[in-house]
C-alpha cells in the first residue's frame, strides 16, 4: 500500500474517527485505525466494538491495499508536520512509512485481517433528515442521560420513531428532556431504540448545523447513519426504556413565565452558597414575583428576587439547581415557562406555546 495526501486533508478524517479509539485497550487492535487504500480514495475506520466511525477522502493512491496503524500516533505525526506538508505513507516488511519533507517516521502495524468490523446491517427502518436537525434534538436531550446507572437502559438516548415525526428522550430517573422534530417517516408502529451514551457523544462531535441531509438506518441491534463522508455505526442498549409519557405533568394548575436569560443568571449566583453535595436551592411564588434561596452547612445564606408573570397561590419547593440550569442552556426562547402543582410534584419546563421541547424534574425536599 501507497497512497500521498496532504495533512489538512488527511487530519480532517482522522479527528472525525479518533473520538472512539479507547486509550486503553482490551485488544491491541482496537488501538489502530483500518486504512484502506482503493482505486482514488481512502477509507479511515475506528471502532470500541459498540461504536464505529468510517471517514472517507481523496488521495492519490499509488499501490491499493489495507493495514492498521497506531491511532494515537498518527494524529499526533500528523498535527506535528507543518501546514500544507504533502504526506506520503507506504507499507514495506510490517511497517509503515511516512514521509514529509525530511521527516520521516516508521509506525508498527496490524494485519488488516484482524480489525474487528460491523456485520452488515439489514436495515428494516430508513428515513432521511438534516444534520442540524438530528444534531439539535441530540443537543436539546442529552444532558439528562444517566451516568453508569445500575438501570442500564438510561444510560443512553432513546429515539422514537413514529408517524412523520422523531423524537429523542433521556432521562436519569431525577429529570427528564423530551424533544420532537417533524420527518418524513411512514409507519403505522412506531419504534422505540436506545442508543448508548458515548454513541450520542460522538454524533454530537460529529454532526454540524447544516441542511446537508443524513441517512438513518435501523437493524435489528444496530443504528447506522450515513452523511457525505462519514458512516457512523453503533450498537442499541439491549433493554425496554422506561414509560416517559407518565412521568410527563399534565395536571399542573400554576403557570410561570419568565425571562430565560434573568432566570438563569439569578439561580447561577444563588447556586454559588447552595449545598455542594446536593445543590438544592428553594424557589418562592407569590403574585408576579419569585424568590429564590440557597443556604449551606457553615451557614451562609443567598436570595434574590424578580418579576415574573404568575397568577396563582402562593407555593415553596425545592429542585436541584444544576438540573434547572441544564434546562434552561437547552431553551433558546427568550422567554420559558414552568407549569408547578404542588411542593411534592415534578414541573414542566418548556417553551411558551409549543410541545416541541418539554422537560420535568423532581422536586427536592429541603
Amino acid at each position: 500500500m501507497k497512497f500521498t495526501i496532504d495533512r489538512e486533508s488527511f487530519l480532517k478524517p482522522l479527528q472525525q474517527v479518533i473520538g472512539v479509539v479507547e486509550r486503553r485497550q482490551t485488544l491491541p487492535v482496537l488501538g489502530n485505525l483500518l486504512i484502506n487504500a482503493s482505486t482514488d480514495h481512502l477509507k479511515l475506520t475506528a471502532t470500541d466494538l459498540e461504536v464505529e466511525i468510517q471517514a472517507s477522502v481523496s488521495a492519490n493512491i499509488t499501490e491499493p491495499g489495507e493495514i492498521t496503524l497506531p491511532a494515537r500516533k498518527l494524529i499526533d505525526i500528523c498535527k506535528a508536520l507543518p501546514e500544507n506538508a504533502s504526506i506520503q505513507v507506504s507499507i514495506k516488511d510490517q511497517k509503515a512509512q511516512i514521509r514529509s519533507g525530511k521527516s520521516r517516521f516508521t509506525l508498527s502495524t496490524l494485519p488488516a485481517a484482524d480489525f474487528p468490523l460491523v456485520e452488515k446491517i439489514n436495515g428494516d427502518s430508513k428515513f432521511t433528515l438534516s444534520q442540524g436537525e438530528l444534531k439539535e434534538v441530540i443537543d436539546r436531550t442529552q444532558f439528562s442521560m444517566a451516568q453508569q446507572d445500575v438501570r442500564y437502559y438510561l444510560n443512553g438516548l432513546m429515539l422514537e420513531m413514529g408517524n412523520r415525526f422523531l423524537r429523542a428522550v433521556a432521562t436519569d430517573g431525577h429529570r427528564l428532556a423530551l424533544c420532537d422534530v417533524p420527518v418524513e417517516i411512514q409507519t403505522d408502529n412506531p419504534r422505540q431504540v436506545i442508543v448508548p451514551r458515548k454513541g450520542i457523544q460522538e454524533l454530537q462531535r460529529l454532526l454540524d448545523d447544516s441542511d446537508i441531509p443524513v441517512t438513518v438506518e435501523l437493524g435489528a441491534n444496530h443504528i447506522r447513519l450515513i452523511a457525505s463522508d462519514v458512516c457512523f455505526t453503533s450498537k442499541l442498549v439491549d433493554g425496554r426504556f422506561p414509560d416517559y409519557d407518565r412521568v410527563v405533568p399534565k395536571d399542573g394548575d400554576k403557570r410561570v413565565v419568565a425571562d430565560r436569560e434573568l432566570f438563569r443568571q439569578a439561580l447561577s449566583r444563588t447556586s454559588i452558597l447552595s449545598n455542594e453535595k446536593y445543590r438544592g436551592i428553594r424557589l418562592n411564588l407569590e403574585k408576579n414575583n419569585i424568590k429564590i434561596q440557597a443556604h449551606n452547612p457553615e451557614q451562609e445564606e443567598a436570595d434574590e428576587e424578580f418579576e415574573v408573570e404568575y397568577d396563582g397561590g402562593e407555593l415553596e419547593i425545592g429542585f436541584n439547581v444544576t438540573y434547572l440550569l441544564d434546562v434552561l442552556a437547552a431553551v433558546r426562547s427568550d422567554k420559558v415557562e414552568v407549569v408547578l402543582g404542588d411542593s411534592n410534584s415534578s414541573c414542566l419546563i418548556k417553551q411558551p406555546g409549543t410541545d416541541q421541547y418539554r422537560y420535568v424534574v423532581m422536586p427536592m425536599r429541603l
